[in-house]
């Protein structure tokens, strides 16, 4: 703003040695104009920002508080977590394991792990994450898990919408990416509602329920997303 200023009394000075007084106040006045739309513009600009930073429609990102562990562990115990979010063997991680998770994460590191929180009981449901940035190449990998008791509701592709607005608005990101179980039609529809492509398939890639499956691989370019926004 005080740069927007400055130029523009240097702009007056320059007109006052040169110009007439009719147009000196004629180009005082519509540079005073465009000058006020400028700011105005900029003010509602920074206003959208801050409205909308890590806030869905029914949903808020944040960090998570040590009071949320033992929610958090609920849900990552839940079977929907362990059968849909997770490739590893579908056995419960214990207390310990999900303490140590808890403590490492940070702000600090090059991953950027959230909490999804329900906004009318201010409730932990969730949780979804940036991980595997390449700032070489500008991509990285997303995922997500919701409690059970929320499945159906819209939330994860509000808070996926949400994570994928933060991404392309505050990290140099060009397109995130992200894996499924090709069983889990729910999470495939609710990424293809918020502009997913499917890029390709990992063939008999994860084994569930006593047989192999495929994971399918997502991608979201951000010319994709600016153009739905």
């Amino acid at each position: 703003m005080l740069l927007l200023y400055y130029s523009f009394l240097r702009s007056c000075t320059y007109d006052c040695e040169k110009g007439s007084k009719h147009v000196i106040e004629k180009n005082l006045f519509s540079r005073a104009v465009t000058l006020t739309a400028t700011l105005e513009q900029g003010r509602i600009y920074m206003k959208h920002y801050f409205n909308d930073f890590l806030n869905g429609q029914s949903i808020i990102l944040k960090q998570m508080a040590s009071s949320d562990l033992d929610d958090f562990i609920k849900v990552e115990n839940e079977k929907s977590t362990l059968l849909l979010a997770n490739d590893d063997i579908p056995f419960p991680h214990t207390v310990e394991d999900h303490t140590s998770f808890f403590q490492s994460i940070s702000g600090k590191k090059q991953e950027f792990f959230f909490g999804i929180f329900e906004k009318t009981t201010e409730q932990l449901i969730g949780s979804c994450g940036v991980y595997n940035i390449n700032w070489t190449n500008s991509t990285c990998l997303v995922g997500i898990s919701i409690s059970e008791k929320w499945h159906g509701k819209g939330l994860g592709t509000d808070a996926m919408q949400t994570l994928i607005s933060f991404i392309f608005d505050y990290i140099a990101i060009n397109k995130i990416k992200l894996q499924v179980f090709s069983f889990n039609e729910g999470a495939i529809r609710s990424y293809e509602k918020c502009g997913f492509t499917k890029e390709g398939t990992l063939r008999n890639e994860i084994f569930r329920f006593g047989k192999f499956h495929d994971i399918i691989v997502f991608g979201l370019l951000r010319e994709e997303w600016l153009s739905r926004s």
